[in-house]
């Protein structure tokens, strides 16, 4: 008798709280809904001010045109922040052989003994690879503008030129721990000159002439002329290098360079088209 009174003034409680479980609900949603009333009519009454306008893009002084981002789908990105390549605009293994054909470009159509002679550097692989390097951050400067395949044709060119100076290394006859521990070295090297040149090409000459000094001189130039040669080379190849089509480098990876020393350089600014001559006519 005891249990079965017990139970019933149990089911008598949970009825009792789930009753006063939805006049509170009611009570709640009534107030809310005065509440809101109460607003819109003191908002009304209000005078009318100004609108502020608030943009959260960060507007600089130099402003260059950038291509759009590509649209890539939910799988793309997933497998992407997996680690892995998604589908590109070209076939992988055509994008790969441009990309060594690029890096072969940046080593073998260099002058590398008019750089020598020029900017008073010692005939070394250390030089040969900081004249390389410069080129082959050229190259990548202008193929990051096309999108995620430019990019992935960038790790290729990164993976050609390492695996290029490790050949060189060992016909060199450089034993394998002085080999592990220069490649170190020049890893550090090229990442720190990638900062520094694209500060410089993003700022005015006075930046780019500093990271040229430190980086391609390993600050060890005391002649301005040198610094002031280099400086206007690198800035007409880039602009040659802006104005090549980008669906021809991502397929041929064909680029041609300008020489160090030229009389006219400033003339040196696009592929030269048939639409005009060097008059302008």
């Amino acid at each position: 008798m005891n249990s079965q009174v017990y139970q019933k003034i149990l089911q008598n409680n949970v009825r009792i709280s789930v009753r006063q479980l939805k006049l509170y609900q009611e009570a709640s949603f009534s107030r809310v809904l005065a509440a809101r009333q109460q607003s819109r009519v003191s908002s009304s009454c209000l005078m009318p001010c100004r609108t502020l306008h608030i943009s959260t893009q960060l507007c600089s002084v130099k402003e260059t045109p950038q291509h759009s981002e590509e649209e890539v789908g939910a799988f793309t990105k997933l497998i992407e922040a997996m680690g892995f390549t998604g589908p590109l605009k070209y076939n992988k293994w055509k994008i790969k052989i441009a990309a060594l054909r690029m890096y072969t470009c940046c080593v073998e159509r260099i002058n590398y003994d008019e750089f020598f002679e020029k900017c008073s550097l010692p005939d070394t692989l250390n030089s040969w690879f900081l004249i390389s390097q410069l080129h082959v951050w050229m190259c990548l400067v202008r193929m990051r503008q096309e999108g995620r395949t430019g990019k992935y044709m960038c790790r290729y060119i990164v993976h050609s030129m390492w695996e290029d100076v490790n050949q060189r290394s060992k016909i060199m006859g450089i034993d394998a721990q002085q080999r592990k521990e220069s490649m170190k070295v020049m890893t550090e090297t090229f990442y720190a000159a990638i900062f520094g040149y694209d500060e410089g090409l993003l700022s005015d000459d006075s930046v780019l002439a500093a990271a040229l000094w430190r980086n391609l001189f390993t600050c060890q130039c005391e002649d301005p002329r040198q610094l002031e040669l280099m400086v206007e080379y690198v800035r007409k190849q880039m602009q040659y290098i802006d104005a090549l089509d980008g669906e021809d480098l991502l397929l041929t990876g064909e680029v041609k360079w300008r020489p160090l020393v030229e009389d006219n350089a400033q003339s040196i600014l696009k592929v030269v088209t048939p639409t005009y001559n060097d008059t302008g006519l």
